[in-house]
């Protein structure tokens, strides 16, 4: 009997493929191949919001293979995603292609042999309430956009666009920014003494007052304070030991996942996604074709039986059983809704170390693969014990306190160690204290005083924005990398050096969705509808329903907007250029790759150029100033400022150093542990610093 096997992505069906028998041919649809319209709006609102659903437009060497293979096979089955995008491109591949087996849906959480064939073995139907989610949420975010959309082009700007989730984000971006600006600083002291015990000197850092948490917020205080403790007697009042355990964290989900790539890989959120989609999709080890990690859309953090049994066999015989707890640690997503259907991301094979794998991986691959393996293995080690030591010394009316720990027992720390957030919280905790004993006497060597004062809150990073929209639940897995995208594209937020902040545009988008369309940017109504849509999925609402509660507002809210919303004019910002063709000020614009300079005289002038960041660095080919400049892509490179006359590049910031190899201009770059390296841009350079180069070709100049 021939079987056709309908994936999602060529790189899936190429590994499926080599698992399954020659009765079996497996191809791919290339995601979704019907889909509402883009020129039409696609919905028919009075009539239950029927959607217009049509194929879409470049499909069609895709579908008409899948309807050539189809014809030759005995069965079908749909083999997409195990998620809600998944199941409507199962559905509609089925509605299509006419499949009239209602058992042809398959799903497997990972791309491996038995988890493939055990599939294969056990089709079921396709789950019309995870449709139905799906096709309520595309239905929402087509109301949403296709009806907002030119009432902002119409009273704001050209090209722009809304949606649900988008918007928030960029109103929480806005808020913080807001925080930010309203944030007034206040001062505060604090003070340490070094006092000297017979075994060494210890370290004390004032703690209470009077009783009380100490508070110095001047230095008329702080100057009373040193008076009366200069002539005090600092003795021991207690001395305590106390055991701490420390767990490990649980295994990565989507947003997790994304928030650990960003901080430690430095990864954006859609970096994070591509390479976790190849890791899954399947990488060629030893020659055999296999998915390296398991589904990695999820918020769960629940793993299988078999997976389970796999990793503590491992740390048992590799660790030794000091390591291995005796029973499995338990975790949970701390969430309310969570939606249990996948496991968390892991290896789909815990034997297939990063080391072994290594060879087969690019570096991105090897190092995303390195984070969840260790993660992974060790959420299920024993804790990490401390000896958390406590010395309490008196002065008049004043307690100091010194902490340390010292490590006692490494137990998962041996495989996975803390993120940075975590080892700047635990630093205070850090290091070795003399031992002392309770009553003994101290001697004052100094006191050390420091004047502080307060921080505003940060700005949100891609990391910090993705763990506030899962807390808040606001969006999915899957929505978290292309929001991100998504508002950055429209230049609503901007980035620099990791940190997001709102652009004029952004605020005066959120500003008139605030005052014209409160629920669209309002967190819990937001977070209410993504519980509404967990609803249909779960079979405890009906879509139509959902979509009628929110289409019935949103319109009287529209039509009122339409009447009274007032037409706002964005004055282009001025910049210090002039147009070398006709004399007139340049003024920055916004374009598909971001921001460039213009001709303030448009359209008479049409002049435009790519925006000129100065650096410190002389070109040593010619003498110039290295300037930062943009691809045609949006990507940063660097160049001389007397081109064309000079047509020295690169991708790294240049350093003032030659190549000893090939007298190349040198430039620095981050190695694989985050350290800063040089490296000769030239191509041809017979050097390791040549081979090791960052970039494909020459950059090409706006």
């Amino acid at each position: 009997m021939k079987t056709l096997v309908i994936v999602e992505s060529p790189t899936k069906a190429k590994t499926i493929e080599k698992f399954l028998g020659k009765q079996y041919t497996v191809k791919s649809c290339m995601g979704h191949i019907r889909d509402l319209p883009k020129s039409t709006f696609g919905v028919d609102v009075e009539h239950d919001f029927a959607p217009h659903y049509i194929t879409i437009r470049g499909k069609g060497d895709v579908i008409k293979t899948l309807r050539d293979e189809s014809k030759k096979a005995d069965r079908i089955l749909l083999a997409s995603d195990p998620d809600r995008e998944g199941e409507a491109i199962a559905w509609h591949l089925q509605q299509y292609l006419g499949v009239n087996n209602p058992d042809c849906r398959i799903r497997f959480n990972e791309i491996t042999a038995d988890a493939v064939k055990k599939a294969v073995q056990q089709p079921a139907k396709i789950d019309i309430d995870k449709v139905d989610a799906q096709q309520a949420r595309r239905i929402m975010d087509r109301l949403v956009g296709y009806k907002l959309s030119p009432l902002l082009w119409k009273k704001l700007k050209k090209g722009l666009s809304a949606g649900r989730v988008q918007t928030v984000a960029v109103r929480l971006i806005c808020d913080r920014e807001q925080e930010i600006r309203d944030f007034v600083t206040e001062e505060y002291w604090t003070l340490t003494a070094y006092l000297q015990a017979d075994s060494g000197e210890l370290v004390a850092k004032l703690a209470k007052i009077e009783g009380a948490k100490a508070s110095l917020n001047s230095r008329e205080q702080v100057d009373g304070l040193l008076a009366k403790l200069k002539k005090a007697d600092f003795s021991v009042s207690s001395v305590t030991v106390k055991e701490k355990k420390k767990t490990a964290a649980p295994p990565f989900t989507t947003s997790t996942m994304q928030q650990e790539a960003s901080r430690r890989l430095s990864l954006t959120a859609r970096k994070t996604m591509q390479t976790a989609q190849q890791l899954y999709e399947g990488i060629a080890v030893g020659g055999v074709e296999t998915g390296l990690i398991t589904y990695m859309r999820t918020d769960s953090v629940r793993v299988s039986d078999d997976a389970i049994s796999a990793v503590r066999a491992y740390i048992g015989q590799r660790y030794g059983k000091n390591y291995l707890p005796e029973k499995p640690n338990q975790y949970s997503s701390g969430k309310a809704r969570t939606q249990d259907a996948h496991e968390a991301i892991r290896p789909t094979q815990v034997e297939y170390t990063p080391q072994q794998v290594k060879t087969y991986l690019t570096p991105q691959q090897y190092k995303l693969y390195k984070l969840i393996w260790e993660r992974f293995v060790a959420s299920q080690m024993s804790a990490a014990i401390y000896d958390v030591h406590t010395v309490e010394v008196e002065a008049a009316d004043c307690l100091f306190r010194a902490t340390g720990s010292v490590l006692k027992f490494a137990g998962y720390t041996q495989v996975y160690s803390e993120g940075r957030e975590e080892r700047e919280a635990d630093k205070e905790e850090n290091g070795v204290i003399v031992p002392v004993t309770k009553g003994e006497a101290l001697k004052l060597n100094k006191l050390s005083e420091k004047q502080h004062f307060t921080q505003p809150p940060p700005r949100y990073s891609e990391a910090t924005l993705i763990k506030s929209l899962e807390e808040l639940g606001i969006g999915r897995p899957s929505t978290y990398a292309p929001t991100i995208d998504t508002i950055l594209n429209r230049y609503y937020v901007a980035r620099e050096e990791k940190q997001l902040f709102p652009t004029e545009l952004g605020q005066l988008v959120v500003d008139m969705m605030k005052e014209f369309f409160p629920n669209i940017v309002d967190v819990d109504f937001t977070a209410e509808m993504e519980r509404h849509l967990d609803e249909v999925e779960e079979g405890k609402e009906q879509w139509v329903a959902v979509l009628r509660d929110f289409y019935g507002p949103f319109a009287q809210t529209l039509e009122h907007a339409e009447r009274e919303m007032a037409k706002i004019v964005i004055e282009p910002e001025q910049s210090d250029e002039i147009c070398e063709k006709c004399g007139k000020p340049m003024v920055y614009r916004l374009g598909r790759y971001g921001r460039f300079l213009a001709c303030s005289g448009f359209p008479e002038c049409r002049n435009t150029k790519a925006i000129v960041e100065p650096t410190d660095v002389k070109c040593l080919a010619c003498g110039g100033n290295i300037v930062q400049r943009k691809s045609r892509t949006g990507r940063v490179f660097y160049g001389c400022d007397n081109y064309p006359a000079c047509t020295y590049v690169a991708w790294d910031k240049p350093i003032e150093e030659k190549c000893p190899a090939c007298g190349a201009q040198l430039s620095l770059r981050n190695n694989r542990g985050g350290q800063e390296q040089k490296v000769c841009p030239n191509r041809d350079c017979p050097s390791k610093e040549g081979k090791e180069r960052r970039g494909k070709g020459r950059p090409k100049k706006n």
